[in-house]
C-alpha cells in the first residue's frame, strides 16, 4: 500500500494529536502510543516489536491504518475520472479493470514525487465513474489541496473521513478473514471487492505494506472497531504497531515517503519503473513526463538500491555510502535490523555506475567504513497471492 512518514516527536505548542476510531482499543491493549503524522498511534504492544514482526511473518498481524487519507474521485464515467487522475499521476488508470488496484505517485511538474498512493476502480457497474484513493497520513491535506484545483468541473474529490481502515497481514490472513468474510478467499493480489465482514459492509482489497499476503479493510469509522474486535478473537491474529510495520516494509524493499522517495526523487530513480505502464511511458501527459521519458530512454545518474551490511550493526538513515576507495557516492534512506533476514539491511541512492547487485561498497558508520554489498530486493521473499 501507500508508504507513510515515520513517527515524530510532539511539539508542546502544536495541536494535540488526532485519534483514530480504534484509539481507545489500543490503550486498552496496553500499546505504547506515540505522535505520528498528526495522530496518536501505537508503536508497539506488550509483546514487543521483534515478536510482532515475527508474528506477522508467521501468522497474521492486525494494523490500524485509519490515519491514512481515504478519498474518492467521482465523475460521470470511468473514462472521464481516469483521465482526470492521469493528468496528475503516471499510472495507466484508463485501462484499470473493474475491481483492480494500482500503485502510483502524485508528481510535481519536475517529475518529483509529492506522495505515493493506491488507486482502486470499483467492481460495481453502478460506480463506474468512481475511483478510490488511499494516500499517506502526513501528506493527505497537501495532496487534497494539490488534486482538487486540478480536476475538471465534472470530477469531484470526496474525502472519506467517515471511514476507518485496518490491514490484516501474514500467511494466516486469508484463513482469518475468510472465517468472517468467505468471499475474501477468492480474491487475488491487488484486487478489491465490497463484501460483508463480520456482517458489516466493507471495501476489501488484497494488498498491504509488509511483503506478506493480506488485506486492507475499509468500513464506516463507527463500525471498524467491531471488525477489529472480531478478527482479534482468532488466536492467530495479534495487533501490530508502527515499529514492526517499519521493519516489515524495509525487509520487503518498500519505499517510505519522506525518506526513500520525496520531491527530489523521480519514480525511475526510485526503481519504481514497474508502476508506470507502457502506454503512459509512450504517451506522457502527466507532470514531469519529459524528464521521466528521458530517464527511461537514457537512464539516471543515481538509483535506489538494496544494501546488506556485513556483520550485525545496522546502517541508519543519513549514513554515507562510499566506494572501497573512499569516494562518497550516495546516502542511506532507510536502514535497520531485519528480524526475518536475521541481519541488517538498508536502502539508499547510489551513483548508477555502482548499482549492480554484488557491488562492494562501504557504509560510513560513526566515522568508520562498514563493508556492505548491493543486494536485490526484496530482502525477504514476498508472500503475495498472485
Amino acid at each position: 500500500m501507500a508508504a507513510e512518514a515515520e513517527a515524530t516527536t510532539h511539539d508542546a505548542g502544536a495541536p494535540a494529536p488526532l485519534k483514530t476510531p480504534l484509539h481507545a482499543r489500543h490503550v486498552t491493549l496496553g500499546a505504547r502510543m506515540v505522535p505520528f503524522a498528526g495522530y496518536d498511534m501505537p508503536v508497539q504492544y506488550p509483546m514487543g516489536i521483534l515478536t510482532e514482526h515475527n508474528w506477522t511473518r508467521e501468522k497474521a498481524g492486525l494494523f490500524d491504518v485509519s490515519h491514512m487519507g481515504q478519498a474518492f474521485l467521482i465523475g460521470p464515467d470511468h473514462e472521464t475520472t481516469a483521465k482526470a487522475l492521469e493528468a496528475l499521476i503516471p499510472a495507466d488508470i484508463l485501462n484499470l479493470a473493474p475491481g483492480k488496484q494500482r500503485y502510483s505517485q502524485l508528481l510535481n511538474e519536475e517529475g518529483g514525487i509529492l506522495d505515493d498512493l493506491m488507486v482502486t476502480r470499483s467492481a460495481d457497474p453502478d460506480e463506474d465513474g468512481a475511483l478510490y484513493l488511499v494516500v499517506n497520513a502526513a501528506c493527505k491535506e497537501a495532496d487534497y489541496a494539490h488534486i482538487e484545483p486540478r480536476l475538471p468541473p465534472n470530477v469531484k474529490l470526496i474525502r472519506a473521513e467517515h471511514r476507518g481502515l485496518i490491514a490484516l497481514q501474514g500467511p494466516g490472513a486469508e484463513a482469518a478473514l475468510a472465517a468472517i468474510a468467505p468471499d475474501a478467499a477468492e480474491m487475488g493480489f491487488m484486487t478489491s471487492r465490497t463484501m460483508k465482514v463480520a456482517g458489516i459492509k466493507a471495501n476489501v482489497s488484497r494488498s498491504g505494506y509488509t511483503g506478506e499476503d493480506g488485506y486492507e479493510i475499509s468500513a464506516a469509522a463507527t463500525k471498524i472497531g467491531e471488525i477489529w474486535d472480531t478478527l482479534l478473537l482468532d488466536a492467530n491474529v495479534k495487533p501490530i504497531g508502527l515499529g514492526a510495520r517499519d521493519s516489515l516494509r524495509l525487509e520487503a524493499g518498500l519505499c517510505l515517503y519522506g525518506h526513500d522517495i520525496d520531491t527530489t526523487t523521480s519514480p525511475v530513480e526510485a526503481a519504481l519503473n514497474w508502476s508506470i505502464q507502457k502506454r503512459r511511458r509512450e504517451e506522457g501527459g502527466f507532470p514531469g513526463a519529459a524528464r521521466i521519458q528521458r530517464e527511461f530512454a537514457e537512464g539516471t545518474s543515481r538509483i535506489r538500491v538494496g544494501l546488506k551490511p556485513e556483520g550485525r550493526a545496522p546502517a541508519r538513515e543519513g549514513t554515507e555510502i562510499a566506494t572501497p576507495e573512499g569516494e562518497v557516492i550516495g546516502t542511506v534512506t532507510s536502514g535497520g535490523f531485519g528480524p526475518t533476514l536475521n541481519g541488517p539491511c538498508a536502502m539508499g541512492y547510489v551513483a548508477k555506475a555502482h548499482s549492480a547487485p554484488g557491488t562492494q561498497l562501504n557504509l560510513i558508520v560513526r566515522g568508520k567504513p562498514l563493508p556492505a554489498v548491493v543486494a536485490t530486493m526484496p530482502f525477504v521473499p514476498n508472500g503475495y497471492k498472485r
